[in-house]
Order: structure tokens, then sequence, then C-alpha cells
């Protein structure tokens, strides 16, 4: 049953986040702003918001899954490096540059960052995989620790095996699991900032099609036209659920 709700809570937001664009067709001419017209009203500028939820959505997961992949392309050999390079001083010099960041508040970062920027999905790409990239850094060396103390590690020093081959044949295969299992959490976080950044209008034009933009402008009219607001909102929380509930039950197996 978990199985089944966490599958549906995913599947429908990226099915319309993925296919909603093909699916939205022309552009409607704009009418009255909060208009209760069907299916879903207008928002605060006189837009269908039918078509503002399928035009959505695809920002909010290309930025958030980009931004992921990002983290992790840059992450996981810096944590590889500070844990197999059997120098202090290595692990010192890339570790402590981390700590300052992960000191920071994320969404005071995020506000940080966005203000040295041109707004753009790019340069939230960036802006996120840059907040997220020291967890990853972090996680990746304690799991690489954990491999390069291992007897099977001793072992493949003593036959005389390759660093390369210690490092990438044994201790990055030994990672993967606790790699995976940390995805869906680095997903749901990134989506959480993403979706912050746009709430905020950081990183995305005010009228941009975005399901988290959409939250934060038509808010004003949630007791004229409350479906501008609701159905982008429990988007986003279905897809955080979901994605949670999905790489849980694939972490279990």
């Amino acid at each position: 049953m978990r199985r089944s709700v966490g599958v549906v809570l995913l599947a429908v937001p990226l099915v319309l986040a993925l296919a909603g664009p093909w699916l939205a067709g022309a552009p409607e001419p704009r009418g009255v702003s909060f208009a209760a017209v069907p299916p879903l009203g207008t928002d605060f500028v006189g837009r269908d918001v039918w078509e503002q939820v399928l035009l959505g959505g695809r920002s909010v997961v290309t930025v958030a899954v980009l931004a992921t992949a990002l983290a992790y392309a840059a992450g996981v050999p810096l944590g590889m490096a500070a844990a197999l390079a059997g120098r202090r001083w290595v692990d010192e010099l890339l570790m402590r540059p981390l700590d300052l960041l992960l000191a920071v508040p994320s969404l005071l970062l995020l506000i940080m960052l966005a203000g040295l920027f041109s707004p753009g999905p790019a340069v939230l790409v960036g802006i996120v995989a840059l907040i997220g990239m020291p967890e990853v850094v972090r996680i990746s060396r304690a799991a690489a620790l954990e491999a390069a103390s291992s007897t099977a590690m001793e072992a493949l020093r003593l036959q005389g095996e390759t660093w390369w081959r210690r490092a990438i044949g044994y201790a990055g295969r030994s990672m993967l699991t606790t790699l995976l299992a940390d995805v869906g959490v680095r997903l749901v976080g990134a989506l959480y900032l993403v979706a912050s950044a746009s709430f905020l209008g950081v990183g995305l034009a005010p009228d941009a099609a975005d399901w988290a933009v959409m939250v934060d402008r038509n808010r004003t009219g949630m007791f004229l036209q409350p479906w501008a607001v609701l159905v982008p909102a429990l988007l986003i929380v279905a897809l955080s659920v979901g994605l949670n509930l999905t790489f849980d039950r694939a972490r279990r197996r």
C-alpha cells in the first residue's frame, strides 16, 4: 500500500511536469484576474491556471535534478580524494572551506548568491548545486573512509593493486549503497531550495510559468480563486513526499 501511494504521488506531478508543455497547446487569451471559470480559473494576470500548471512543473523538476546531479558530480570525487589521499593536510584543505558553507543557513546563502548574478534557470542550478555539494562531500568522505579502513582494502594494498583500482574499483563500489540512499534526500532538498527560490522571487522571473512562482504570485487572491495556489502547492508537496517514499522503498530493497 505504501509503495503504491509513493508511486502515485511521484508519478502524477512528474507526468504533469514532463508532458505538460506538450499538453498545454497554444496559449489562451488572458481574461479577468482570479476569475472562477472552468476548469481551474485564472491567475493574477488573467492566465488560465490549468495551462500554467501544465507549463510550470518542468522548470521545478529540471532544475532540482540537474542541481542534484551537479552536486554529486563535484562532491563525490572531492569526498573520495579527502578520504583516500592518505595525507591529513589534503583532507583539511578540502573539508575546511566546505565547513564554512555548511555553517551558513541554506536560504540565506541562496539569497546572497542569487543577488550576485542575473536571474535564470542556469544560475539557479549552479547555486542549488553549490549549496548541496558540501553535504555530498561529507557523506562521500564518510563512506570512502569506511571502505578505506576495511580488511579488503588492506588486502588489495598488500597485493600491490594501484590506487585507482583500490579507489574506484573497491571504494567506489562500496559507496554506491550509501550514495543511492542519499539521492532521495538530496533531490528533496534541492526541490525545497528551488521552490523556496521561486517563491522568494530569486532565480526566476516573477511571471514565469513555475509552480512555486504560482503559489507566490497568486496568494493575494487565495480567497477569490484558491485553485491557483492550492493545485501547484499540492503538486510540489506530492512530488516531495513521493520522492521520499519511493527512494526509501528502493533503499530497503
